[in-house]
């Protein structure tokens, strides 16, 4: 035995004597972790933010987040001589003195883009699954956090250079806390320091920037995963899955394996587009100066849901006792952000009360299965993508030729009316999946096989479909709505809760009344025997079909070689 070997055991025991780490690696280096695609959604989001962490770091080396002004004296020559902060002067030199800074700053914006889109995408693969639910609802809580914390993130990082862009999304910000009443006018002195844009706002904005929240987003993604390992991980039904095992691959090689080589997979994507696509070229906006607006400004397009609706809002202010209250600014911008986190956050406690369901669930829903779920999820996004059309009706106006002021009022009126219709439709397409599932189950899969039977009956030819996908169909849940409590009992006294009780009932039927039932095992025996006379009665004809071959004159030859 080598010494390294030796030096490496006795240095293994000596952590072990300590810490008694073997115990914990027996127990978890065979933890078992599920297969499918959509998990990777999380692992974006993950080896994104790792991303974000290694190039913020290098670009912390190199910029300046300081409001001091100064002539710009850099490499870009439209700019030179020109006067700005020294934070955006800072970041057209980290664009273009030094070495490898743009490529750096593209695939940290990159990155970010990435890291809240993953976490969106992932946040909709949980809901529309039914993954929050008991005993998850904490984690779906910490999911909502690194949201909202990877929102705050984005804006902060895209209003650091100080640019014309960035500065107007600024100024939008501070007019939305000065929407506040009462306290607006002192939060927003406290935050810019001043009168607007003050001298030390950049400064704050940085260290929220590089510590405050990517340390909150640590805490909460190290919270999440320890949830996970402890939870274990929900997986789809399947053949052999039940709501008390795990089928998949162990931690060790197989799932370490995968994971370290999808990290450098999301890694190269990344660094590859952006090395081939620009984004916030901020040296063609110029710096800021608050009396100018860039030209068909944009934020990025997470936070373009908010400016939509901002820019929908109808332009409503009260005075009350000499002070304004701005609806137009505080309801889209402060009041529905608030609402929509809020009922997320809460969302799992809702549906546990309304359906009376806390069983614990490790398997996941199709979202078919669980129509109304899925509805108002589809809802939400139809929602969300009609705000977010709102945020560039400017350019949509300019784009199609059309009226900036037709747009607003077609938004206005479809904000109300397009998210029912698509609450509608999608229960509709739920249910009639659900439909198809159960004949599936009773009648198997179609294929397109017309056969003549020896009488002249014409029938279809099903083909049974596998284990694997009658294990998917059957294990969709019954769920039975709760039963509608009487108001008086039996001595004409009213009885207690009964509102609460009835509004309850209400809503578990609203939830679980509209439901297309399994096959009972007579009706899924019944439709056993059927196909099997079915397949009994086809098999002379297709032997028969197998047996005759088309001469080239149209007539039909018999095979000799089959006839033996």
């Amino acid at each position: 035995m080598s010494a390294t070997v030796k030096t490496a055991g006795k240095t293994a025991g000596w952590v072990d004597d300590r810490f008694t780490s073997s115990n914990f690696l027996k127990r978890n280096i065979g933890k078992v972790f599920p297969e499918h695609w959509s998990f990777m959604l999380g692992e974006i989001a993950l080896y994104s933010f790792i991303v974000v962490m290694l190039s913020g770091v290098y670009l912390t080396l190199f910029f300046k987040p300081s409001m001091i002004e100064l002539a710009y004296n850099g490499s870009y020559v439209p700019l030179k001589g020109v006067k700005m902060t020294e934070a955006y002067a800072s970041t057209l030199n980290i664009s273009f003195d030094i070495r490898g800074g743009l490529l750096m700053r593209q695939i940290h914006h990159w990155s970010a883009l990435f890291f809240v889109a993953a976490i969106s995408v992932h946040l909709l693969r949980v809901f529309f699954t039914g993954a929050f639910r008991k005993p998850r609802e904490l984690n779906w809580v910490i999911g909502v956090g690194l949201l909202t914390m990877a929102l705050l993130a984005g804006f902060a990082g895209y209003s650091l250079p100080d640019d014309l862009l960035s500065g107007t999304g600024l100024r939008i910000a501070q007019g939305i806390v000065l929407s506040l009443p009462l306290v607006g006018t002192y939060l927003s002195f406290f935050i810019f320091g001043g009168e607007f844009p003050g001298t030390d706002f950049i400064s704050r904005l940085y260290a929220v920037h590089i510590l405050v929240v990517p340390g909150l987003i640590l805490a909460l993604l190290t919270a999440h995963l320890m949830m996970v390992w402890y939870q274990k991980h929900t997986q789809f039904p399947g053949l052999g899955r039940t709501n008390d095992n795990v089928v998949g691959y162990p931690l060790l090689p197989i799932y370490m394996a995968k994971a370290g080589g999808f990290f450098f997979v999301v890694f190269g994507v990344i660094t590859l587009i952006s090395g081939l696509v620009t984004i916030n070229p901020i040296w063609l906006y110029g710096p800021y100066t608050p009396d100018q607006v860039t030209a068909g400004s944009q934020p990025d397009w997470y936070i373009g849901w908010l400016e939509g609706s901002l820019r929908m809002m109808p332009n409503v202010e009260w005075v009350i006792f000499g002070y304004t209250l701005s609806w137009n600014i505080l309801v889209p911008a402060v009041i529905l952000p608030g609402l929509v986190f809020t009922v997320m956050a809460i969302y799992p406690w809702i549906e546990q009360w309304a359906t009376g369901d806390k069983r614990e669930h490790h398997l996941l829903d199709r979202p078919r299965n669980a129509p109304v779920r899925t509805s108002l999820g589809a809802m939400a996004v139809s929602f969300y993508v009609l705000l977010w059309i709102g945020g560039g009706n400017d350019l949509i106006a300019s784009f199609f030729d059309m009226s900036i002021n037709t747009i607003t009022w077609f938004l206005r009126f479809a904000i109300f009316l397009v998210p029912p219709l698509v609450f509608v439709a999608t229960k509709r397409i739920c249910l009639g999946l659900q439909r198809r599932d159960r004949d599936k189950l009773l009648h198997g899969m179609e294929t397109g096989n017309i056969l003549r039977l020896p009488h002249g009956e014409f029938i279809e030819v099903h083909a049974p479909i596998s284990d694997e996908e009658k294990a998917v169909l059957m294990a969709k849940p019954e769920r039975t709505p709760l039963t509608m409590p009487e108001e008086i009992d039996e001595n004409g006294v009213a009885m207690p809760g009964a509102r609460g009780a009835r509004l309850r009932a209400k809503l578990s039927n609203f939830y679980y009344a509209d439901n297309i039932p399994l096959p009972t095992r007579e009706e899924l025996e019944a439709a056993e025997a059927h196909l099997r006379h079915e397949v009994e009665q086809a098999a002379p004809a297709m032997e028969e079909d197998r047996r005759l071959i088309p001469a080239h004159d149209g007539s039909v030859l018999h095979d000799p070689a089959i006839d033996k």
